[in-house]
């Protein structure tokens, strides 16, 4: 008998219902200090972008440091959707280099487009603003290494010139 087949007897509902409840923590957040936008392609209802890293700092109970210049975010807006992709760097407070690649999605209607675009900030929870990733990290340090073996969850938003991004590990 495999142990497998117990399981099997179950029906769909009965197996969703027995899978543990996945939960979400906390750990820091990124504060990336970005430039302008450099326009690089444009498609049949499609544009491509950069944005250059500049900086920004890393600030929570599980880890702080600062995000080094030199990384970049590219978007392809589709449909009033922007797909990221994200490419920088982290040097914890330790020294240790951490590498990070986030990807995810960001939209907003027309109106909350005007409202940031005039310089308001607002909230990740903002009725018609979508805006999350799924930072995957990178790094040989001993101290970080459960960076590297986690699952996270990223919920951004922008403030004051910055694209802030709360970070969370999924258990």
């Amino acid at each position: 008998m495999s142990t497998t087949e117990p399981h099997s007897r179950l029906t769909p509902a009965e197996q969703l219902a027995a899978l543990p409840a996945p939960s979400l923590e906390f750990v820091f957040e990124i504060r990336a200090t970005i430039g302008h936008d450099l326009h690089v392609g444009r498609g049949v209802d499609e544009a491509l972008s950069f944005t250059p890293v500049t900086g920004g700092s890393v600030h929570g109970p599980a880890l702080t440091g600062e995000v080094l210049s030199g990384g970049g975010d590219w978007a392809v807006t589709r449909s009033a959707t922007a797909q990221l992709e994200a490419r920088y760097l982290i040097r914890a407070d330790d020294g240790s280099v951490i590498d990070v690649l986030n990807r995810g999605y960001f939209r907003a209607t027309p109106d909350l487009l005007a409202r940031m675009e005039a310089g308001e900030d607002l909230p990740e929870t903002t009725e018609g603003l979508y805006f999350r990733t799924a930072p995957v990290f990178q790094t040989d340090a001993p101290a970080h290494r459960w960076l590297a073996e986690h699952q996270f969850i990223g919920l951004a938003r922008d403030d004051a010139g910055q694209v802030c991004i709360r970070v969370f590990v999924l258990r």
